[in-house]
């Protein structure tokens, strides 16, 4: 099911092992030859084994001239080293975390991450945009920690997320898959169970009427921008993060979030969009940052991400503290269709404090 992802991050790691082996091995070379030149000069040379100014001088020049050009071609062999692991690791992202199609279903698409970790090309967050027959499903996550580390946790999430939301009907039961991957993915790492990962979670699902689902493991919710108002769509208590505490053992009912006008957009994003602060320590006011972003109509979701995507960086200098995960999904349909077709009938019973569905 989720075998594909792994077997991609397994390979990135291959890829690095490799392009490490032969960047040491091709570096060996020319430092050897250079090596045994000032060796032969300070044995062979007549004019090393002399002790005068001149000589010492010139003994001095020979070896500091080696000494700079090793240091250069070490210098150089780093730097090709780094260039080609960067080109693996972007491939490796590329092949995991899928930039999303501009459009799913109607839905206008914008997705932007960048990762804390400076000079990587992965990090710990998550997003994916799907079109099923039950509706188009969004997932968004984030994985504690970030870089490097998080990289397997997110390949199996996803890859489970792939193929759950095409297979079940119900949000509930995809959350249910995820957790079990996740829970699997913790044993294959942490056969002795002392795992302290975990990675809390947000599901949409958005009908073909516009009317809005979700599940949420612990993660922010997500802001609805209908023409210039932003309002913040918070239901009720989310579910614990996954990996912490086991799932309720009962049904996991969607929480109703109302619908998605023609024109409104949905605004998703992990923690280190809210919690990113400045060089005083403010944190990122997120709300009115979308707030200026919707000011001019119309918008799109490529506009709204470039204004928060800059406000951000102009916030954290460019140095973010945590990775940051957006994404926006503008409802491009002409029509609403409620109540046509089986996406529109909802199957879901409402989740205590969840919002009244129309």
């Amino acid at each position: 099911m989720w075998a594909g992802p792994i077997l991609c991050v397994r390979a990135y790691w291959g890829a690095i092992g490799m392009i490490r082996i032969r960047g040491r091995v091709r570096s060996l070379g020319l430092p050897t030859v250079w090596g045994a030149a000032a060796v032969t000069y300070k044995l062979a040379c007549p004019l090393a084994q002399e002790t005068h100014l001149e000589a010492r001088l010139v003994t001095s020049a020979v070896f500091f001239a080696v000494g700079t050009g090793l240091i250069l071609h070490v210098r150089h062999s780093l730097t090709r080293e780094l260039r080609q692991v960067r080109r693996v690791a972007g491939a490796a992202q590329d092949a995991l975390l899928r930039p999303p199609p501009s459009h799913v279903d109607g839905l206008e698409v914008a997705a932007a991450q960048w990762p804390a970790e400076q000079g990587a090309a992965i990090g710990g967050d998550l997003y994916q945009v799907v079109a099923t027959e039950y509706g188009v499903r969004a997932v968004m996550g984030d994985v504690r920690g970030h870089g490097t580390d998080a990289f397997g946790t997110v390949a199996a999430v996803l890859g489970c997320f792939r193929e759950a939301a095409h297979d079940e009907k119900d949000l509930g039961a995809v959350l249910r898959r995820l957790e079990r991957a996740l829970d699997r993915h913790l044993r294959q790492e942490h056969p002795a169970g002392d795992a302290e990962e975990f990675v809390t979670l947000l599901l949409v699902e958005i009908r073909a009427d516009g009317e809005l689902l979700a599940l949420n493991c612990g993660h922010p919710w997500p802001y609805r921008l209908s023409g210039t108002e932003v309002e913040q769509l918070a239901p009720g208590d989310p579910y614990p993060p996954l990996g912490l505490f086991p799932l309720p053992g009962t049904d996991l009912p969607s929480v109703g979030l109302g619908y998605l006008e023609s024109g409104d957009a949905l605004f998703l994003h992990t923690d280190g969009a809210q919690d990113a602060r400045d060089a005083r320590g403010r944190f990122f006011p997120l709300p009115t940052v979308l707030e200026s972003a919707v000011r001019d109509e119309p918008y799109s979701s490529r506009t709204v991400l470039g204004r928060v995507s800059t406000a951000l960086r102009n916030h954290t200098r460019g140095e973010p503290q945590d990775d940051i995960a957006l994404l926006v999904l503008t409802n491009g349909r002409r029509t609403t269709l409620r109540g046509a077709g089986n996406c529109a009938t909802s199957h879901d019973a409402p989740a205590p404090g969840s919002a009244p569905r129309r």
